[in-house]
């Protein structure tokens, strides 16, 4: 079936390092928003289907919403170089179960410089968390500075990690010039109703057009580890 302004959904996506809690903050959306709208999630990850038996066990969707993409490379390769395995996977999900309102995609855990491309999403969320460090918001990076929205996770163990979260969120907020911040925990109903507030807000604005997806900026240096050990490091330019 061709895609159709009916079939098209607004693409989230959401990135951020290991362990900052992009899956958590997915399963929170679905199961806030899961009787409002009707959603689907991509997840990614190099070698394994994981994150999405781990949602689908958690039974926020219909497990036929949730489809795992795994990469076999690093996991900015999927969302912001090739992201042909991803699109094919969104447009799959989107024609299954039209009309779908939202699409959630999840990128494998990176570093800080992973963004998505905007020809994948229209949108996109990037988390942190207060564990990963006080002082990781103001280092920035693309997605930190140009991410249309960016979480500050699990501010509840703020307490057990030594971390002021009004600081780290002022700094977050001065790196971002004014873009939204919001700091989360899956214990704190309000800053649960700001997070599904803002999701609701964007699909509008995408759905009525009023919305240009925005390239974050191209990923800095960097390296990772190839499959024989070897450290490779280059740069990505588009």
């Amino acid at each position: 079936m061709p895609e159709t302004p009916e079939t098209r959904s607004f693409r989230l996506g959401v990135a951020g390092p290991v362990g900052t809690g992009k899956s958590s903050l997915i399963a929170t959306v679905c199961r806030e928003l899961a009787d409002e709208l009707r959603l689907g999630v991509i997840t990614n990850d190099i070698y394994t289907d994981e994150d999405a038996r781990l949602l689908r066990s958690a039974g926020v969707l219909d497990p036929e919403r949730i489809r795992a993409v795994e990469t076999g490379a690093c996991p900015h390769t999927a969302i912001r170089d090739d992201v042909t395995p991803n699109l094919i996977a969104v447009e799959d999900l989107e024609r299954d179960f039209a009309p779908l309102d939202v699409v959630l995609v999840e990128s494998g855990g990176d570093n800080l410089t992973a963004t998505f491309s905007p020809a994948l999403v229209d949108a996109q969320i990037f988390v942190l968390d207060v564990a990963g460090g006080g002082d990781v918001a103001r280092k920035g990076g693309p997605g930190i500075a140009r991410a249309d929205l960016l979480i500050v996770n699990k501010t509840d163990l703020a307490p057990y990690v030594g971390v002021d979260v009004e600081q780290m969120v002022k700094d977050a907020e001065t790196a971002r010039d004014g873009k939204p911040v919001i700091a989360l925990s899956r214990t704190d109903p309000a800053s649960i109703a700001l997070l599904t507030a803002w999701v609701r807000s964007m699909a509008h604005v995408v759905r009525t057009g009023d919305h240009t997806p925005v390239d974050p900026g191209p990923m800095a240096p960097h390296s990772h580890v190839g499959e024989n050990g070897e450290v490779i490091t280059h740069v990505h330019t588009h």
